[in-house]
């Protein structure tokens, strides 16, 4: 099903890039001239023309979702919502939006206090006769997002007035969401829901303008969708029976994953499990949705966790320890039909990395979703390790690492040197260098899709890693710079999809 879209009926090559890892030479300045990160901004735009230029049509990317104070994109506080972080304040300058006193303000305070008072010269905007037209498209978008827009401009509001703190130490009637108590904190809080609904909507114009740009150029947007959703977020405050959660809202229990390859006491990730037998008694109507929002983003989907439908670690709400879970299972069939009946040619794609059993490449097949298959996980000796490029299938994805793995320069500096000359040995004694030898390699594969991270192409060591599982620190803040790219780079990519026959 999913693998016969239009995006895997050729060769294609692509670049793994979370939009906050973009260079940043507009107004993206934050409290105390502290650097934040990349926007939706011209930088993104440069992008695209180089990733163009270059011949590569994928831009992958991590959820866009907004983020907590970690800054992890996969502990967002909407499944649906974009991160107004992301938001270019002089594009919005550009449309008359806001004015250049706002814009001066996101070097002089924090980013949240000039989005407020960007809100505030938006209104002002919208409501005279220049922003006529504008207040249409605002008002159509309200409309049209109101599924999950309403609920999580309220829940921002109340998070903001209650010091950020998780809804389920809200006072009860809110917690609990009485239907009088909530028209009434409504008015109250209406001047911080307002511009909620002002940065989603500066959001999502950008985006589209972006997306819009990008497929002109030939780029498809490939985006991540986590399979669970963070338990301090609106969608689980607003729709507290599709998740497993006592009577105060706490988590009976939670996600994560057992040992692995990635950690020796596994992944403790805290987000409540999915009341499944709810779920499916509606046609997983919540899941719909959340699928109805991403598909207006990206044109294609990675599912993170993708083992998790078929069956799901479950850790014990109390505990904090991986290793005291357990596996139950999932309604995955029933749930991958109900999605490919809403949306016929659903572009998927299975992140099926990690502990994975026959029962889920089962799954996957069944439904013909492409998986993921990680250069850097090939060399562990065994000839038949399926990331090694002689078992890989046209239907897989082919990585020489991910957003989860060391750069591949990082990597290959900390094996042995048996295991360097193994890596050698098998592709061919070549000359190439790392990156470029792993690179080659995936862009070689039979494989359909080849994705590369930008830190690879960069030629970039580990001190430029996006994550490292099971940590909390220096995560999720690495940017480049336009200085770090080599003006043959383009070039050589291109020279290089040429030869492996996935130049458009």
């Amino acid at each position: 099903m999913a693998d016969k879209s239009p995006l895997f009926q050729r060769r294609t090559a692509g670049v793994l890039l979370h939009p906050t890892s973009l260079p940043c030479s507009e107004s993206c300045w934050g409290e105390n001239s502290k650097k934040v990160f990349g926007t939706l901004g011209k930088d993104a735009y440069h992008f695209i023309d180089l990733i163009a230029q270059a011949g590569l049509t994928i831009w992958q990317m991590l959820p866009t979702g907004p983020t907590q104070a970690d800054m992890s994109p996969y502990q967002s506080i909407s499944a649906h919502a974009g991160n107004p972080d992301l938001i270019s304040f002089d594009s919005l300058l550009e449309k008359g939006w806001i004015t250049a006193a706002d814009v001066q303000l996101v070097g002089e305070k924090s980013l949240s206090h000039a989005r407020q008072q960007g809100a505030l010269s938006f209104y002002r905007f919208i409501e005279s006769g220049e922003g006529a037209n504008t207040y249409q498209e605002f008002q159509t978008f309200c409309s049209q997002q109101h599924y999950w827009l309403d609920d999580f401009a309220l829940f921002t509001a109340l998070r903001a007035e209650f010091n950020n703190s998780s809804w389920n130490a809200w006072p009860v009637d809110l917690r609990k969401r009485n239907n009088k108590a909530l028209e009434k904190i409504r008015i109250e809080l209406k001047p911080a829901i307002n511009s909620v609904l002002f940065e989603q909507f500066a959001f999502f114009t950008q985006w589209q303008a972006l997306k819009n740009y990008a497929n002109q150029k030939g780029i498809s947007l490939f985006g991540d969708m986590p399979i669970f959703v963070g338990h301090d977020s609106a969608d689980v405050w607003a729709q507290q029976h599709y998740f497993q959660l006592d009577e105060d809202g706490n988590p009976l229990t939670v996600a994560g994953v057992p040992p692995d390859y990635f950690s020796e006491t596994g992944q403790h990730w805290g987000n409540p499990h999915y009341a499944w037998d709810v779920m499916a008694a509606d046609g997983f109507q919540w899941w719909l949705s959340r699928l109805r929002t991403q598909l207006q983003l990206f044109d294609l989907i990675r599912i993170d966790h993708f083992r998790g439908f078929e069956a799901y670690w479950e850790i014990p709400g109390k505990s904090h320890d991986a290793r005291l879970g357990k596996w139950v299972k999932a309604p995955g069939k029933a749930f991958l039909q109900a999605c490919f009946e809403a949306y016929p040619g659903l572009p998927l794609v299975a992140e099926n990395l990690g502990v994975i059993t026959d029962e889920v490449e089962a799954l996957r097949n069944q439904f013909e979703l492409p998986g993921m298959l990680v250069l850097q996980f090939a060399f562990d000796g065994n000839t038949d390790n399926p990331h090694l490029p002689h078992n890989h299938t046209r239907s897989d994805v082919i990585y020489s690492g991910t957003h989860d793995n060391d750069t591949t320069v990082g990597w290959y500096n900390t094996l042995s040197e048996a295991n360097r000359q193994q890596v050698k040995q098998y592709c061919f004694n070549s000359a190439d260098e790392m990156p470029w030898l792993l690179i080659e390699a995936a862009l070689a594969s039979v494989g359909r899709m080849a994705i590369i991270p930008m830190q690879d192409f960069l030629e970039l060591d580990g001190g430029h890693r996006m994550n490292m599982p099971g940590t909390t620190d220096k995560n999720w803040v690495w940017t480049f710079s336009w200085d770090q790219v080599d003006p043959t780079l383009a070039e050589r990519i291109r020279q290089l999809l040429t030869a492996y026959n996935r130049l458009s």
